[in-house]
């Protein structure tokens, strides 16, 4: 980890710091290590699943007092799948609860849901909740919280080159009038700004599939502390590194 970030991450106590001026609008989080979580004390894995949660309950919370705008969460990627069956049964399980009883206090709290991925994967009645968590949402304004669920970048970016496929095939699109924004539109983010910080926590150091194209130009932070112990002072300490970066786009310093 850089040193200027150590040094901003030093101290992180129970204490939330004043809100950075001005906040990332966008804002999303690789919630990482629920698994180490729970093995450290002895728990099943499960439990740290349980214990995420709670921490993602915390952080849409303090995004609103932060003046965040949009949160994304890399909640179930399209690999995860590949996990053990017990564990994948434990993970969408926790999924139904939650769209089961937690949307409601989302809904009154002024949050908008949404969902990006391959929700088919799921079962019907699971992607019947997320339909109408979406519905039920919709015309909240106060924090805009995607959920990346059975989601993949790479296989986002092939669904929409595939679209852009089509659509030649079809006559409607001229291939040379292909450009980034036009592509852009075609992803599952297209109604989204592009994140301005992206937060990693249990100290890995990658983005393992997530928001590939739309990471293009955020900024990174990688963070030594396991999802499930993630607070609102880790969230205001990323807050202060945000502010003190110089975000410059590719061109030269003024």
């Amino acid at each position: 980890m850089p040193a200027r970030t150590q040094a901003a991450l030093q101290g992180v106590g129970a204490v939330e710091t004043a809100p950075a001026d001005p906040p990332p609008c966008h804002v999303a989080v690789i919630m990482d290590g629920n698994g180490r979580w729970a093995a450290a004390r002895g728990l099943p894995r499960v439990a740290g699943h349980r214990a995420g949660a709670q921490a993602v309950r915390r952080i849409v919370e303090t995004a609103i007092r932060h003046g965040v705008s949009w949160i994304t969460l890399y909640a179930f990627s399209s690999e995860n799948w590949r996990r053990p069956a017990g564990e994948v049964l434990d993970l969408t399980g926790l999924l139904r609860h939650y769209l089961r009883n937690e949307v409601s206090e989302l809904k009154r709290e002024g949050v908008r849901l949404r969902f990006i991925g391959d929700r088919d994967r799921f079962d019907a009645d699971i992607v019947a909740d997320l339909a109408r968590a979406e519905a039920d949402t919709a015309g909240n304004t106060r924090l805009n919280l995607t959920l990346a669920l059975s989601y993949g970048g790479r296989a986002e970016i092939v669904a929409a080159a595939r679209a852009a496929a089509a659509a030649v095939r079809a006559g409607t699109l001229d291939p040379d009038a292909i450009d980034e924004a036009g592509f852009a539109s075609l992803l599952s983010t297209s109604s989204m700004p592009d994140p301005d910080l992206i937060i990693r926590t249990s100290g890995e150091q990658r983005l393992s599939n997530f928001l590939l194209w739309q990471s293009a130009y955020a900024e990174l932070l990688f963070l030594d502390v396991l999802w499930p112990d993630f607070g609102p002072a880790h969230f205001a300490k990323a807050m202060a590194e945000y502010a003190r970066r110089e975000r410059r786009f590719g061109a030269r310093p003024a």
